[in-house]
């Protein structure tokens, strides 16, 4: 039941909730689920948060959260986000119809690391 509410969830993200689709043309836009990265940044000695963090616990960190909104504008303050908030970046990417690129992860687990 909860994989049904977090599909249903993160596919209405709203394309605007992600400034860097917004820019991507339609064609180009990626159908199938993305994949985690094949060589995923280990996280840092001593960081804070890494993207298996909880975006709940990431958030209720003020420089956790500035990352969060730095990569993904916009989606602590959709309505949806109540419904995965209990789960990383990395186990909600598979349900965000690429709207979270691997690109994305790599560049917020960079910020994130440096979270001490």
């Amino acid at each position: 039941m909860m994989k049904y509410l977090l599909s249903g969830a993160a596919l209405m993200l709203a394309p605007s909730a992600f400034a860097q689709d917004a820019a991507a043309p339609a064609e180009a836009k990626p159908t199938a689920p993305a994949t985690a990265p094949a060589t995923a940044p280990a996280p840092a000695a001593g960081a804070k948060f890494n993207l298996d963090t909880p975006l709940q616990d990431i958030v209720a960190d003020e420089k956790g959260k500035a990352v969060i909104e730095k990569h993904f504008p916009g989606m602590i303050a959709l309505p949806e986000y109540e419904m995965f908030k209990a789960i990383s970046l990395t186990q909600l990417q598979p349900y965000s119809n690429g709207k979270i690129t691997d690109e994305m992860l790599a560049a917020t687990a960079a910020d994130l690391a440096e979270i001490k």
